[in-house]
């Protein structure tokens, strides 16, 4: 039981570090590419490794069944989230955007108490509201050191289509592999990035220098591959709550990372509306000692019946 446990909490401490990472090392690599050939790339190749690896569980894939879903999914989860991302990150440092990014946390609460019936508390609702004005004093101290407008709105527009995107997933996950699900919606996504990128945005673009290579390597490797097998992989162990938690981690590290490498700027409304988006995320996400028990013995018997 030590050694699952000690296993789960370091590859969700990898996890984290990879998604927080992940910010300052797209930002570095933007000003060599066209941001819809850049995404769709990641996608696609992403997409495709991850198949080869599941290529034993074909069968799983039950294509004629779901080719809806697998779209609707692709449309908000890579299409949207992917996109927007990565023209957002051209206006806004990868810090402060991933900041606004990760409010999706909070605004899956809302919409799983809309649409999922999931339980608000008094306590979801402190939380919300934390989280909320955390956002709101992002958002200004940014505008205060003239950052863009446009970037603020793709950030949060950004959160929404994550948040969307969860909620559809959670709504249809009893009919998909997971797996699969996150190969074939970046592959589908990816095209569709990529078709985009192809008419509006022009290859000659693209620098094919270190940071440029780097960047698309770490996106189509560990960006969706190896962080999806090792998210579905603790939610299977019954962690959901625990990345939830830890959730709020990686805006902070891609802050301290863009500091570090980006010289990205560091303000103290910045540090303050960070760690109410953080406490926010941690409160929405918590799941006190009865209800953690209802939810393993939950994941239990769905596992069961699978």
């Amino acid at each position: 039981m030590k050694k699952v446990l000690t296993n789960s909490t370091a590859l969700l401490i990898f996890l984290v570090f990879l998604w927080g990472a992940s910010w300052p090392i797209y930002k570095m690599a933007l000003p060599f590419t066209p941001p819809l050939l850049f995404s769709g790339m990641r996608a696609i190749i992403g997409g495709l490794i991850l198949g080869l690896i599941l290529i034993k569980r074909l069968d799983k894939i039950n294509w004629r069944e779901n080719w809806r879903l697998y779209c609707i999914s692709s449309l908000f989860n890579t299409i949207l989230f992917f996109g927007i991302q990565t023209v957002g990150l051209n206006y806004l440092p990868g810090g402060l955007f991933s900041i606004l990014v990760y409010f999706q946390p909070v605004l899956l609460g809302i919409f799983a108490w809309i649409w999922l019936g999931e339980s608000m508390t008094p306590i979801k609702i402190i939380g919300l509201l934390i989280g909320f004005f955390g956002i709101v004093i992002v958002s200004i101290d940014g505008l205060t050191f003239h950052v863009s407008v446009i970037g603020v709105v793709l950030g949060l527009v950004t959160a929404v289509c994550w948040a969307f995107g969860v909620i559809y997933v959670k709504k249809v996950s009893h009919r998909l592999d997971a797996y699969w699900m996150v190969s074939i919606q970046s592959i589908i996504g990816g095209v569709v990035l990529l078709g985009g990128g192809a008419i509006f945005e022009d290859w000659y673009n693209i620098v094919w220098n270190s940071k440029y290579i780097f960047g698309l390597s770490f996106g189509a490797i560990f960006g969706i591959p190896l962080a999806y097998i090792i998210y579905y992989r603790l939610m299977n162990e019954g962690e959901a709550s625990k990345v939830g938690a830890f959730t709020f981690l990686v805006p902070i590290i891609a802050v301290f990372l863009g500091a570090a490498f980006l010289n990205e700027p560091i303000t103290y409304m910045l540090m303050i509306g960070l760690v109410m988006v953080g406490i926010s995320i941690f409160i929405v996400n918590y799941r006190g000692k009865k209800e953690l028990i209802s939810f393993r013995k939950m994941n239990n018997k769905i596992k069961e019946s699978i």
